[in-house]
């Protein structure tokens, strides 16, 4: 008799936004919910324009933030600031805070998870006994534990390490190198799986995980097609429900 291969992956790590919660869906929603109540030319523009606009305002201020130029409370500012400005609105700091929080209301009213990651979760579990889960997240440790706790999964991951609390982000090898060690083991033991190619993917394998690529299609939410030549140690993967025996083959 052939025996099974065994994993050697003992941790699992995830990325948060658009891996295990919709991210995406739920920007859209907030966006929507908050040009409506700001009515007139804000709520009259084309939907696919505007929330393509967002995600690239999102993307360049956050990036911002993520690099130290700029503070959190900022960054959120300067997105709406940005918006509002093709409709010769000019808010000031205290208007455009209140203009993101309206968008808030809807984006966090939205949180969810994808159907995939429990049926991932107990599979894993499964195939490969003893595993254990965490979440590496470019972002705001309080508010992205306050996304785990919402969709349910605060109990299941077992360490967060977020850029904002460490102080380095992704696809920088440090970050992963430190949930590595936070979870007492090397980085040939971890495996990560994220949405985005270069920061999570490439980056954990570079550093020595096992990158893993989530290409969710999220294109009719604004994400944009990521281009990019997959690194030979990257996994491509559908679905969630495709980890479990990418994980237990590795």
């Amino acid at each position: 008799m052939i025996a099974e291969p065994r994993s050697s992956i003992r941790v699992m790590l995830f990325d948060l936004d658009d891996c295990l919660m919709a991210h995406s869906r739920a920007v859209a929603i907030g966006l929507t919910r908050a040009r409506t109540e700001a009515g007139g030319a804000v709520a009259a523009a084309d939907d696919a324009d505007e929330l393509r606009r967002w995600r690239d305002l999102e993307e360049h201020h956050y990036g911002r933030w993520l690099r130290g130029e700029i503070d959190f409370i900022e960054q959120r500012r300067e997105r709406a600031r940005g918006f509002l400005a093709p409709f010769g609105i000019v808010p000031t700091p205290d208007e455009a805070l209140a203009w993101f929080d309206r968008y808030m209301v809807g984006y966090r009213a939205s949180w969810a998870l994808f159907d995939d990651v429990l049926p991932a979760l107990d599979a894993l579990e499964k195939a490969v006994p003893g595993i254990r889960f965490g979440v590496i997240t470019n972002g705001d440790l309080t508010f992205q534990s306050e996304k785990l706790t919402a969709i349910g999964l605060a109990d299941r991951m077992e360490h967060v390490i977020a850029s904002g609390e460490v102080g380095v982000a992704k696809p920088a090898a440090a970050i992963f190198e430190l949930a590595a060690a936070t979870f007492g083991v090397g980085v040939a033991s971890c495996a990560y799986v994220g949405d985005r190619l270069r920061t999570d993917a490439a980056g954990a394998d570079a550093a020595g995980m096992l990158g893993l690529w989530l290409d969710r299609p999220l294109e009719a939410l604004g994400v944009p097609v990521e281009a990019g030549i997959v690194p030979p140690g990257v996994a491509r993967l559908a679905t969630l429900r495709d980890l479990p025996a990418a994980v237990a083959a590795h």
